[in-house]
């Protein structure tokens, strides 16, 4: 393992050209657990954003001149790090997302797996054509100086290093932008780069909400690759528009679960899990559950009994599964959708449509784990995504049907068929209009395979050999051993 020095978690700085700086307003978040303030970050100016840039520039031109290998080495070298102070950087996560602990430490595991994965893919040149009149091929240039903008409720991984991995491995430089509710994590993940990377070539600035707009309207970012909801990625769209900045977006999911009437009944507890893993906090996490009508009762029941299972609680308490919502606004979003589902009169099997008594105001923000009973098709909580512990579990008859009703949405990030029947499932598979389609699983992403959304849920990929050339520009050399006559 690489010598290195472990970073201490004590304060927090922007990460820039190289050096640990300050800003003379500081702004915090608070523990969504206990409502309690976290550390001051820095409050980033347009000024902090220009510096960091001009550094990233700079950077970019020699970052792109070192070898692979050698990109490769000092990217090992991170990880090796990263994975020495798991523990540190779970408790942080803990502490500003409000995961539990357990849960924190398998983000930044497979956070450094992901990194390590990375490392073993590369993108070749491609030879078209090589005869004794000419050689055609292509290769993979970078892009130049890279703007990530992370999200709240994985701000480690996946969001954070599956893109700073294939970004700096292809000789690009990245400037991370965290989410204003989770900046530390991010911020220390630059900190610790700064013992492998050269200056400007991982950079992070804490900001408010003036700081993305700041990022994608700068002349000289050369991409964003943003995760968010679909909103906020038109607005990032538009922007990026102005200066032709390439553009990543993975945006939300609503994802339907169909479970079909030969289910594995092993496969309910898992079902179950995936959907309340995070507090429903995960862009391609099971947001609808179609049940076939034969064993509707029966997964109802194992649902009802798994729950009990799934401990609320603060990311520190033993045996805590599910967590508070990461945020004020979130918490108050997921309040307003189960206020519409008191309205209307749905009915619920599990849960409350009333936070858990103090939520929000003396303790954190917490809601119950709640499930919906066949709830009809345009009610809010079927049509939007809640991101929350929340979930209607929904009736189907007809394979046709179901299929028609899981692609009636604006959604397209991931779906999922659950079956003992293969050829059922390939052929229900094959219909479904998402990014991501699984069998049998749910939300099971790797470094080596590509990941998008259709529709509305994104446009591009990220991670595997696809994602990687995002981070590119292609280029295609044409060679003559003779000079062209013109003809042929």
């Amino acid at each position: 393992m690489p010598s290195f020095q472990p970073i201490s978690f004590d304060n927090f700085f922007n990460v820039i050209d190289g050096k640990l700086t300050s800003t003379e307003t500081t702004r915090r978040s608070v523990n969504p657990s206990t409502l309690k303030n976290n550390p001051d970050v820095p409050l980033s100016t347009i000024e902090d954003v220009d510096k960091a840039v001009q550094a990233a520039k700079k950077a970019a031109e020699s970052w792109a001149q070192v070898s692979w290998e050698d990109r490769k080495k000092a990217v090992e070298g991170f990880a090796s790090a990263l994975e020495a102070q798991i523990d540190d950087f779970a408790a942080l996560i803990t502490r500003e997302q409000g995961k539990p602990f357990p849960r924190a430490q398998l983000e930044m595991r497979t956070g450094v797996e992901w990194i390590r994965e990375f490392c073993q893919l590369s993108l070749l040149e491609t030879v078209i054509e090589d005869n004794s009149t000419r050689r055609i091929s292509t290769r993979y240039t970078p892009l130049g100086v890279v703007a990530a903008i992370i999200p709240w409720n994985y701000p480690v991984h996946p969001l954070a290093c599956g893109k700073i991995a294939p970004a700096l491995l292809t000789g690009n430089v990245m400037i991370l932008k965290p989410s204003p509710f989770t900046p530390y994590s991010n911020l220390k993940l630059a900190e610790l780069g700064l013992q492998f990377f050269p200056p400007g070539v991982l950079q992070a600035l804490s900001g408010d909400d003036r700081l993305g707009p700041w990022m994608t309207e700068h002349p000289d970012i050369d991409k964003i690759a943003f995760t968010g909801s679909i909103e906020t990625g038109k607005k990032v769209m538009e922007s990026c528009s102005k200066t032709l900045k390439r553009v990543t977006l993975e945006l939300g999911g609503n994802d339907p679960a169909i479970v079909c009437a030969d289910v594995d009944p092993a496969a309910i507890p898992t079902i179950t899990g995936i959907a309340f893993d995070n507090a429903g906090q995960i862009c391609c996490g099971i947001k609808r559950l179609y049940v076939h009508e034969s064993v509707y009762d029966t997964v109802v029941a194992t649902l009802l009994a798994v729950l009990p299972h799934l401990k609320l609680g603060d990311g520190f308490a033993d045996g805590a599964f599910i967590p508070p919502l990461t945020n004020v606004q979130q918490f108050e979003r997921v309040r307003e959708l189960l206020s519409e589902v008191e309205r209307t009169g749905l009915k619920l099997i599990a849960g409350s449509t009333k936070p858990t008594p103090g939520a929000g105001k003396y303790t954190g923000y917490f809601v119950a784990p709640t499930v919906i009973d066949n709830p009809p098709e345009d009610s809010k909580i079927v049509a939007e995504e809640q991101f929350g512990p929340v979930i209607p579990i929904i009736k189907w008859t007809d394979e046709e049907d179901v299929i028609k009703r899981a692609n009636n949405t604006r959604y397209g990030l991931g779906a999922s068929v659950w079956t003992q029947d293969i050829a059922q499932a390939e052929r229900m598979a094959s219909k479904l209009q998402a990014g991501t389609v699984w069998i049998n699983s749910h939300a099971e992403l790797g470094a080596s395979y590509p990941f998008g959304g259709h529709k509305n849920s994104g446009l591009g990929v990220e991670w595997g050999i696809e994602g990687m050339k995002s981070y590119c520009n292609i280029q295609t050399k044409l060679v003559r051993s003779s000079p062209w006559d013109g003809k042929s």
